[in-house]
């Protein structure tokens, strides 16, 4: 039988070799079900690196107040007084407006505190 099939090919000169629409069909859905769980386990690692990112410049405007106080034998009025003394590069700002955070500095005579606020 097999070689009564391998004669015809032979003499129609046509040699069917690829996959078949079913073969197709299942790789797609093998990779759509892959997207998607590698969609799915990205999204939390975003929200992690917010944290992180918020957690590091709470630690930042602290750090620096403590130095401005050292300095100047007082703490900074606000984290533009912060910039100005060269403690800090910049105020610390969200990459993203709508999801992002937001670095609150208040300045009392007991000390000095970053705290993060949620968005505005």
């Amino acid at each position: 039988m097999l070689n009564k099939i391998r004669e015809r090919q032979a003499e129609t000169g046509r040699f069917d070799s690829g996959f078949t629409l079913i073969e197709l069909l299942i790789v797609i859905v093998i990779l759509g079900v892959l997207a998607a769980i590698v969609v799915f386990s990205v999204a939390g690692v975003t929200d992690k690196g917010k944290k992180s990112a918020c957690k590091s410049d709470v630690t930042t405007v602290n750090t620096a107040s403590e130095a401005y106080y050292a300095q100047k034998g007082a703490y900074a009025a606000d984290m533009d007084a912060l910039v100005t003394a060269g403690l800090l590069h910049a105020v610390p700002t969200a990459t993203d407006a709508d999801n992002g955070y937001h670095v609150v500095y208040a300045a009392t005579k007991a000390g000095a505190d970053g705290t993060v606020c949620p968005p505005a």
